[in-house]
């Protein structure tokens, strides 16, 4: 297996998003190329991928690290590998090299989320080092555009 970062969006990439996202999640499209070539160029972004031994993407993550008033924050987001590659140690991998990515950008610590059905990866993550952080989480939902109330 081999974990490395996508500096530049091909077919290759996009055709992996359109094939792993739906496994992440069923409410969220795939993200576009243009959207790929954004989160790539943004600096504030960065997607890896995780590739088998035959040289397909199995899955990715994308690791955010910002500067706000208190210092400097750091997220892994959207992690995800393809179901019939689970189990082989590609999530473990893959969020190895986030945690150490954000080291390498200065971090303190990084944060993620995941859903509580999702039982060997919260396993993971607690072995991995990750705690549990008792405060709320908070989502605002826009109306739709010309919708009514």
């Amino acid at each position: 297996m081999q974990i490395s970062e996508v500096k530049q969006v091909n077919d290759e990439i996009v055709e992996a998003f359109n094939r792993l996202i739906p496994q992440l999640s069923t409410t969220n499209l795939p993200p576009t190329r243009e959207e790929l070539e954004e989160i790539v160029a943004a600096g504030t972004s960065h997607l890896l991928i995780a590739r088998d031994d035959t040289g397909r993407i199995v899955g990715g993550l994308t690791v955010v690290i910002f500067r706000i008033p208190t210092g400097l924050r750091t997220r892994i987001e959207d992690v995800v590998v393809e179901s019939s590659a689970r189990g082989q140690g590609i999530g473990e991998a893959l969020s190895r090299a986030g945690i150490e990515m954000a080291r390498s950008l200065g971090a303190d610590s990084v944060d993620l989320t995941s859903h509580p059905s999702r039982i060997a990866a919260n396993r993971l993550y607690q072995r991995l080092g990750f705690t549990i952080r008792h405060t709320n989480v908070y989502r605002y939902i826009f109306p739709t555009h010309g919708a009514t109330s």
